[in-house]
């Protein structure tokens, strides 16, 4: 819910602005500016317990005063008492309609009283004119909640695209992120189950499901079954091959650079493919054939920090350290948490002469080597580690 320095920050007004616009006789005239004043002298002490009987007063000589009816709505909402004030903000919107703060406060009341048709109306028409950060989110996920109620899966996506862009680090709208998304997937599963039990892109989900449950040979399984269904599916050749790639087992490994080579038969752009061979080839000493691997990788995609970090160690051991550093800087800046990149750059740059440069990204390593560390051991709590692949798993 709304901060409380939010609150105030909406509340106080200048005393002048609860007089209303209307000619009102003397006697109500002074009324209307005795209460107003009182009121916010009560708000600027954050008193909204005294405030609120004032801007009662206030808008009973003067029901067409927008501004006292609108923060009165606020304080009642605050305080919970959410029949009162949706009562106060209804009236305050239907004068000035134009007021998006205090739309969006009605439609997050109006949730509240169960008025859920209502509510989805004032928040959708409030949150895309909203510019206040903390009151985007807190509006865009009483409608994300709204949408995913109903089942519009789709529409909650797109508004959590929006808070995403808006407040790309609040926990509230991640975890909305992460929910929604799961949701949609389980639709997609259900509908895919539905219309296509027995097609390669079915064995191809289920794989992932059992990914999912850690359970690695189930996936391989699956894998195996979408490919005899259709050799050519889009991605399954190098998602088994990550798979087998993990395993100790020569045999296995072998076996995962076969679908590697696959991948690539299937798509010759896959440049993930050629990048893990690359890896293949460097770990064997195969530098030529890295090198040409992780060259092909980079033009293919020159976004990829993990080719270019493939590219840069196989350019060190063929000793051409000022092409090394210039694709680990470009690396280091694609993804700059990369403990190796920084490593590496520390590396070079001591060799080089570059002792400062060194030393910012040793304490860049040090760091994100730590957060790293910390977040693999959070993982290690969370997941179920998958049984050992075998050989002779088919």
């Amino acid at each position: 819910m709304f901060a409380k320095a939010l609150l105030f920050t909406v509340l106080l007004l200048p005393a002048g602005s609860f007089l209303s616009v209307c000619q009102e006789p003397s006697s109500n005239q002074d009324q209307i500016k005795y209460h107003a004043q009182m009121a916010q002298q009560y708000l600027r002490k954050q008193r909204p317990d005294l405030a609120i009987p004032e801007l009662q007063k206030l808008v009973a000589f003067d029901p067409g005063n927008v501004e006292a009816l609108g923060n009165l709505g606020v304080l009642l909402f605050f305080r919970g008492d959410y029949r009162e004030a949706l009562l106060q903000l209804q009236t305050a919107v239907k004068l000035q309609p134009d007021l998006w703060k205090l739309r969006a406060l009605l439609g997050i009341a109006e949730v509240h009283m169960s008025d859920f048709t209502n509510a989805r109306k004032d928040l959708e028409t409030s949150f895309p004119l909203i510019q206040d950060k903390k009151l985007k989110a807190d509006v865009g996920l009483e409608l994300v909640g709204l949408c995913t109620q109903s089942s519009d899966l789709d529409e909650a996506a797109g508004i959590i695209d929006q808070l995403r862009k808006a407040a790309p680090d609040n926990a509230e709208v991640l975890y909305a992120a992460y929910r929604t998304h799961a949701d949609l997937s389980s639709e997609s599963m259900m509908a895919l189950a539905l219309a296509a039990p027995e097609s390669a892109q079915m064995h191809q989900a289920l794989a992932h499901e059992e990914l999912k449950k850690g359970n690695t040979n189930g996936a391989i399984a699956q894998f195996r079954k979408a490919i005899a269904i259709d050799p050519n599916l889009p991605g399954v050749h190098f998602e088994l091959a990550e798979l087998l790639n993990t395993s100790p087992d020569a045999n296995v490994k072998r076996e995962a650079e076969q679908e590697y080579h696959a991948a690539l038969k299937s798509n010759p752009l896959d440049e993930k493919a050629e990048c893990s061979l690359g890896d293949i080839d460097a770990e064997k000493g195969n530098t030529p054939q890295a090198y040409a691997e992780y060259s092909k990788a980079v033009a293919l995609q020159p976004a990829d920090a993990d080719a270019k970090l493939g590219l840069a160690k196989i350019l060190i051991e063929m000793n051409q350290p000022d092409k090394a550093i210039s694709l680990l800087e470009q690396a280091a800046q694609l993804e700059p948490t990369n403990p190796t990149a920084h490593y590496r750059l520390a590396t070079l740059y001591k060799k080089t002469g570059r002792v400062e440069d060194a030393r910012r990204e040793v304490d860049l390593y040090r760091q994100y080597k730590d957060m790293k560390e910390k977040l693999r051991v959070t993982y290690k709590e969370l997941l179920t580690q998958p049984s050992e692949i075998r050989a002779d798993d088919k």
